[in-house]
């Protein structure tokens, strides 16, 4: 009890910190009246996406409670479940409103600050950030934690109860549950939003009406700022949330499992409370890591952003060495195991060496100073299809590595610690949540900072800058991918082994037709999920071109830059906002149902050989989409500063340029659409498998 109480103090305390460094910030100079001008037209018309979404899933919500409320079995569950969801329901609607306001409020003091230095620029878009980490996992620890007390008091007062213990952490299940939906619910209809105004914010503007990017004549461009805070800020925290409360519960309910064999009390406790207390650390030496997040004016802000990211890993590292020493026997035995501490150890190391090195195979590959992304510009020379081909096969070829990693790291951690050492690993990369959100996230506000510079006709230096900051989140936005990526496959293992536990599965032949037939469907399901999520895009997308077309050719004045002539961002976001609302309840649908039909039509054995076919398609699938869609990207980006290529230099607006756009524009659904959501797709299979596991047995 002692320990969840420190937990609850460190958290509340992180949450003043963030207070205060989000006051401080907020009193930077938000810049001249056109600046303010443009920026509150994007926080007003974020917000409102952000109401229109809500008001949609409140639905969801309601139906969804009543359902887990009135099918608990009250002897193995329990309609606290409900509660648990509700909970979290309010919670994240506030948190991702606040991390909005912070994004809106926050873009247009960096292009402010950036025209004095870059460095004042990177600290205070990435200073913003720091509120948005630290924030959304403070608050999943305090309401998991809180949550975990009140639930286990009502239960059984008696904490080393194994039976009460296991109860709680089903019970808690909903609240993992509404985190995952809400993260599928924002990644699909924020992407889908942001997509429909970028790709065609795109083509028309700069194919077509040969203007910049985030030139204020063109009316998706207001449209395209919006989304990029809708889908990287919201959407991403959104993600990162889920799969950072799935892996604490996951290994919880892990830890519970090993505990029933483990006749020191005291000892099974502290498996369950573990992946808590390695959370908690991470949230005090992530503070110490951003204080490393620092840059010169000739630096390169990539690796001002690794040195922050590598050194709250290694304190985290350090602190939880000394954290198992203290809380955990020195041995345990489990059945024929001997396990010690120290392997507990080696597991979170396990965790922390391979999200470490996805990181670095994954800015490989996507970043512009690498020779995948250059072979993909090179081949820009040609055509645009030659383009598209080259981005293919670097996106295939870049699945190889990360999945051996992975591999090795999954069956490493299982050889050190049976399936609690994977869940622990996953639980090692997930103690890094707030920094890998904090280094994704910033990176909006960079965006829209050079669009605010852009529209606002601010000096070419401020520009270069702020250009220099988006040029770098193009990086950083693939590693978030990624790490979403890769702790999603570790969590839905665990998930997995958890649910054989509350179903009473011992093994699940694979031999066998039925369920060998299951595997195969399940295999094909990421391809449905991502047809519906492109093809939202394409439609979406579509009405979005013809409008921006019809103002062009009707708005007298507009590309000539008459004075007092604007163009009518308001229409190209409500089609946005329409379509995206409209578009995401499918795919969405699509997750939850699955599982419960497949469970209880064909059992709970044919369940677990349908989430056995997603766990192998689905992560390679989302690897491949993210990392092509994202060299495309700096593909494009190569030209717009000017690159090389067999000793001629190409620019922004040339033939190769062109062909760098088309395939950009290939990419962007595939990259901040569908991609992402699969990830999420294959945790919210898990966790509903998870629910209803009690109901099947």
């Amino acid at each position: 009890m002692s320990l969840l109480r420190i937990v609850l103090w460190i958290c509340v305390l992180a949450l003043f910190y963030v207070a205060c460094v989000s006051r401080s910030v907020g009193k930077q100079d938000a810049g001249d009246a056109k600046m303010q001008k443009i920026a509150k037209h994007i926080s007003e018309w974020a917000m409102s996406f952000l109401k229109a979404e809500y008001r949609v899933l409140i639905f969801f919500v309601i139906i969804v409670a009543l359902v887990l409320a009135f099918t608990a079995n009250k002897g193995t569950s329990s309609p606290l479940i409900a509660i648990a969801f509700i909970i979290w329901s309010v919670l994240s609607a506030l948190a991702w409103f606040i991390g909005m306001k912070i994004a809106t409020k926050a873009n247009v003091r960096t292009t402010h600050a950036a025209k004095t230095s870059l460095s004042k620029a990177l600290n205070i878009s990435f200073n913003w950030w720091t509120v948005m980490g630290i924030s959304v996992v403070s608050l999943g620890l305090i309401w998991l934690t809180t949550l975990f007390i009140i639930f286990q008091f009502l239960f059984n007062k008696d904490w080393l109860n194994g039976d009460a213990l296991t109860r709680v952490l089903e019970v808690l299940t909903g609240f993992s549950l509404w985190a995952e939906s809400i993260a599928l619910f924002a990644r699909v209809g924020w992407g889908i939003f942001t997509k429909a105004a970028d790709v065609w914010a795109d083509l028309v503007g700069k194919l077509e009406a040969w203007i910049p990017e985030d030139d204020p004549r063109n009316p998706a461009v207001i449209a395209d700022n919006v989304g990029d805070n809708v889908g990287d800020v919201a959407g991403m925290g959104a993600d990162l949330f889920g799969s950072y409360v799935s892996t604490i519960l996951a290994t919880m309910v892990l830890g519970a499992v090993v505990s029933t064999t483990i006749t020191d009390a005291v000892g099974w406790l502290s498996l369950v409370l573990l992946p808590l207390i390695i959370c908690t650390l991470w949230t005090i030496f992530s503070i110490i890591g951003w204080k490393f997040v620092k840059i010169g004016e000739k630096w390169d802000p990539q690796t001002a952003l690794n040195i922050g990211n590598f050194g709250a890993i290694i304190l985290t590292a350090i602190a939880t060495f000394f954290a198992i020493k203290y809380l955990v026997p020195a041995t345990f035995s489990i059945g024929t195991l001997q396990l010690t501490q120290m392997s507990l150890f080696y597991a979170i190391l396990v965790g922390l060496a391979v999200g470490t090195l996805m990181s670095l195979v994954t800015e490989f590959y996507c970043s512009q100073n690498k020779a995948p992304v250059k072979s993909i510009a090179k081949q820009s020379i040609s055509w645009a299809g030659t383009n598209v081909i080259a981005g293919l096969s670097v996106g295939m070829m870049s699945t190889a590595i990360p999945v051996i990693v992975l591999a090795l790291g999954i069956a490493l951690a299982y050889h050190i610690w049976w399936v609690y050492g994977v869940a622990l690993a996953a639980t090692g990369m997930m103690a890094t949540t707030g920094i890998q959100l904090a280094i994704d996230a910033f990176g909006p506000i960079a965006d829209n900072a050079w669009g605010i510079a852009e529209m606002a006709h601010l000096p070419k230096e401020v520009r270069e800058r702020t250009d220099i900051l988006d040029a770098t989140w193009n990086t950083t936005a693939a590693i978030g991918k990624w790490f979403a990526i890769a702790s999603a496959a570790l969590t839905a293992l665990a998930l997995f082994a958890a649910f054989k536990r509350l179903a009473w599965i011992e093994i699940v032949d694979v031999s066998n037709a039925n369920i060998l037939a299951w595997i195969m469907i399940w295999g094909m399901i990421p391809f449905l999920f991502s047809s519906l999520a492109i093809r939202a895009v394409s439609k979406a997308a579509g009405d979005m071109v013809k409008e921006v077309r019809r103002q062009f050719k009707t708005i007298p004045g507009l590309l000539e830059w008459k004075e007092g002539v604007e163009a009518d961002y308001d229409k190209c976001i409500q089609i946005s906002t329409k379509a995206a609302i409209r578009q995401m309840i499918l795919p969405g649908a699509l997750a939850i149902l699955s599982p419960i039909i497949i469970g209880f039509i064909g059992g709970w054995v044919v369940l677990a050989g349908f989430l056995i076919g997603a766990t192998v398609t689905w992560v390679l699938m989302a690897i491949f989409q993210s990392n092509t869609g994202w060299a495309w990207d700096n593909a494009k980006k190569l030209f717009e500063g000017g690159v090389t290529i067999d000793g001629q230099i190409h620019y922004k607006g040339s033939d190769p340029h062109k062909a760098a756009v088309v395939g950009d524009t290939v990419g962007d659904p595939l990259k901040d659409t569908s991609g992402p959501s699969i990830n999420i797709l294959l945790k919210l299979m898990a966790i509903v498998s998870l629910v209803i596991a009690t109901m099947l047995r």
